[in-house]
């Protein structure tokens, strides 16, 4: 069973940045790729930044060149580091873990607002 934590959400001024961090229990970690989604308000969860187990990264357009996806060297947590926080990048962040079926963590709400 893997179980998945977020941390790291909070309240940002636009401009701002902020890390968000994913601790992962239970299986082999690293055979996983790894995600980041988001839900804001009235929508649908949307993806945001994925890393796959061999360390490739991909990102949705809107947060290219903002949003950086990692792996912890311990392997068994995944960040997102986000820059130039927008106020339309505010939502409830989830990590995800992907093998054979979805794994989600409880989610953190990331704010950005003056």
């Amino acid at each position: 069973q893997v179980q998945l934590v977020e941390s790291g959400g909070g309240l940002v001024q636009p401009g701002g940045s902020l890390r968000l961090s994913c601790a992962a229990s239970g299986s082999v970690f690293t055979t996983f790729t790894m995600g980041w989604y988001r839900q804001a308000p009235g929508k649908q969860r949307e993806w945001v930044a994925g890393i796959s187990s061999a360390g490739v990264t991909n990102y949705a357009d809107s947060v290219k060149g903002r949003f950086t996806i990692s792996r912890g060297n311990g392997a068994n947590t995944v960040y997102l580091q986000m820059n130039s926080l927008k106020p339309e990048d505010t939502a409830i962040y989830f990590c995800n873990a992907r093998k054979t079926r979805d794994y989600w963590g409880q989610g953190t709400q990331v704010t950005v607002s003056s």
